[in-house]
């Protein structure tokens, strides 16, 4: 039996995680794989857990999957870490290895796949690193370093990076400076003035928190017309679907790639990682969009306060 066929596990760590979709796309491709020995599961691990729960891996364990708040607070708990996810300063994945003793724990970074062939979607195909592009960025977190890799891959180092308060942006700086990436920082308050000229938007935000600028576009192309975006925009939250940034740049004409493409396209890297076959994304794609589907009826369906 071979390792890949013998019954391994895998797991989403991040506090809070009920809502996370990686159980569903991860078990997706065991199943289309035919790894039906394999387990993945969500657990709810805050900063102060993650430790103790490293220490506990066996060598059943192939790989882990990070959310927020982890991916940045597990950088000094690995053995190892992959050179992409060292420059960006953020790990999403953890590969689980055999070692002496014990397991040996390795780093890695997928967004930035996810966030490259998301958008590439959307750009279609040929040579998109050789065109020199425009960008912006909202927000400051782990998520948006991740971005920053990723544009750079697109041809874009010089992003205008938009966040809520410039004195919490040092980690970010830091990596900027290790990717060669020279962003200019703004306050979030003018992005929805000007994002619509840039070739690609990429909003980091959590759901919700890009609402007021959904707002100020809405109002905008009240006041003065059509706001006309000139770019794509990705929205890395998925829930509501589609978010209300989402919503208002569709209204106003622009090209939106809906987050749970990154979600999928990182997460199917993240199969590949783990299990040394590449990623079926044809079915993952399709478990995401019944659990998507689902997911609206659901909230439809459901009482209003």
């Amino acid at each position: 039996m071979t390792e890949a066929s013998a019954g391994r596990r895998a797991a989403v760590l991040g506090h809070p995680i009920a809502h996370s979709l990686s159980p569903v796309l991860h078990r997706a491709a065991y199943a289309a794989l035919g790894l039906d020995s394999w387990r993945y599961d969500a657990v709810d691990v805050t900063e102060e857990q993650l430790p103790a729960f490293l220490e506990s891996l066996t060598g059943e364990w192939a790989g882990l999957s990070l959310t927020m708040p982890l991916k940045q607070s597990v950088i000094g708990l690995l053995d190892h870490i992959e050179p992409l996810a060292e420059v960006v300063g953020a790990v999403n994945t953890v590969l689980v290895q055999a070692g002496r003793g014990r397991p040996v724990l390795t780093g890695a970074n997928t967004d930035v796949y996810g966030i490259v062939t998301a958008l590439g979607e959307a750009l279609g195909p040929g040579p998109v690193a050789s065109v020199r592009r425009t960008a912006a960025v909202l927000g400051g977190g782990a998520t948006a370093a991740s971005t920053l890799a990723a544009l750079a891959q697109l041809g874009c180092t010089t992003p205008v990076v938009y966040v809520r308060s410039l004195g919490r942006i040092g980690g970010l700086m830091r990596a900027a400076h290790r990717m060669g990436v020279e962003p200019r920082y703004v306050s979030s308050d003018t992005a929805a003035h000007e994002i619509t000229s840039a070739d690609l938007v990429v909003s980091t935000l959590p759901p919700h928190a890009a609402d007021p600028v959904a707002a100020q576009l809405a109002a905008s192309a009240s006041e003065h017309g059509a706001v006309e975006p000139h770019g794509v925009l990705l929205d890395v939250a998925y829930d509501p679907r589609p978010t209300a940034l989402a919503a208002a740049w569709t209204r106003a004409g622009g090209v939106v790639v809906g987050g749970e493409r990154m979600l999928l396209h990182q997460a199917a890297e993240q199969v590949r990682l783990m299990t040394g076959r590449a990623g079926p994304v044809d079915a993952m794609s399709a478990a995401l969009a019944e659990a998507l589907e689902q997911g609206s009826a659901h909230e439809a369906l459901a009482p209003r306060p």
